[in-house]
């Protein structure tokens, strides 16, 4: 799916990375609906384990930043050109995501609190927002070749990021 997009992934190309015959991909996972879920149970659950030692270490709202700025953030993105396509999908990512802002607003509304930061003039779950979209957009630019701005807005992120986090 990285390397070429999920309608690349078919149950044939499956079984050959794998080495295995395409039937016995067909028996563990009925049908493709299958086997992406199962693959994007298996990324969101590892995500969300880097997600809590992040939150566990020094600075983790900067670890959530790094996070959200690596290699699964762009698997993320094409399991969410797939949801346009597959309801199953859809609803899976959105039970991910849920757990995964949750958890995120929290460290960001204890670092606005800790630093007496208007919560009502910057609400924590907005910033939580801004702060995961750039990450990734700037991410998936990136694969795209495009770089405008991305140094700038690193650069302010960090800045924000080491006033909550010196």
């Amino acid at each position: 799916m990285l390397e070429e997009g999920y309608a690349a992934a078919t149950s044939r190309r499956v079984a050959a990375r794998a080495g295995v015959k395409p039937a016995l991909v067909h028996y563990y996972f009925p049908s493709m609906d299958d086997l992406f879920l199962a693959v994007l149970r298996d990324g969101a659950e590892a995500n969300l384990a880097r997600q809590r030692e992040a939150l566990a270490a020094d600075g983790p709202l900067h670890a959530l930043w790094w996070l959200n700025s690596t290699h699964g953030a762009r698997l993320f993105m094409e399991f969410v050109a797939l949801a346009n396509h597959r309801k199953a999908i859809r609803s899976e990512i959105a039970t991910y995501a849920e757990r995964f802002g949750e958890a995120e607003e929290a460290v960001v509304t204890a670092a606005m609190s800790a630093h007496g930061i208007d919560r009502d003039a910057f609400p924590p779950v907005v910033m939580s927002m801004i702060i995961t979209s750039l990450a990734r957009i700037v991410l998936l630019e990136r694969g795209l070749g495009i770089t405008r701005g991305h140094a700038e807005a690193e650069a302010f992120v960090e800045r924000y990021l080491d006033r909550l986090e010196p």
